[in-house]
């Protein structure tokens, strides 16, 4: 019998499963992967997660996330890179990394970073760059931009003779464009995986 006390478990299972497999698995699979004897009992677990909105069905009938099956739970505490803070495990809300980094999907794509020029500024080579393109952007943004037919990842800057395109490592000059610039986005999150 699936108990609905078990719940937050059994999400966390078949979003485990989901990222393993990119698609929500049958009932049968269900009652197997969280040791539900009776197909009543996986029935009844999906009908609460759907109350909930963690699931729906698509139009052909299979399971399929919602967009609150991917939020996370988010500390109720922040966590000081100073001195410590007394520790508590209270989580007050969840949020999805594409609510909190993506305000434009239709306009968002994500850069992977090769290098390390812009290193002084927080971002390694691997990290990948959440982008919002767009033509326009301010001075001091982080850029995606084409310059001289090439992409690079720089910060605008502008001096006496023009654009220019810093890079935050000082083993590399400032881009000056000889034929031309254009934006091809501005970052607006990082993400990076610690292995």
């Amino acid at each position: 019998m699936a108990h609905p006390n078990r719940d937050a478990e059994y999400l966390g299972k078949l979003q485990d499963y989901y990222a393993d497999y990119r698609n929500l698995p049958s009932y049968s699979v269900i009652g197997d992967l969280l040791g539900l004897a009776s197909k009543s009992a996986v029935s009844a677990l999906v009908k609460r997660l759907m109350l909930a909105g963690y699931v729906d069905t698509t139009p052909d009938k299979r399971l399929a996330p919602t967009k609150r099956f991917f939020e996370r739970e988010l500390a109720d505490f922040p966590v000081p890179a100073g001195l410590p803070a007394a520790a508590n495990d209270a989580m007050s809300e969840a949020i999805s990394i594409d609510d909190y980094l993506i305000e434009r999907p239709s306009a968002s794509v994500m850069v992977r970073v090769k290098g390390d020029s812009m290193i002084d500024a927080g971002i390694h080579d691997g990290d990948i760059a959440v982008v919002e393109k767009r033509h326009g952007a301010n001075l001091g943004d982080v850029v995606v931009a084409i310059v001289d037919g090439e992409y690079t990842l720089k910060t605008l800057s502008r001096d006496k003779q023009g654009y220019v395109l810093m890079p935050h490592n000082p083993a590399y000059e400032p881009i000056r464009p000889k034929e031309g610039l254009e934006i091809f986005g501005v970052m607006v999150g990082l993400i990076r995986k610690y292995k």
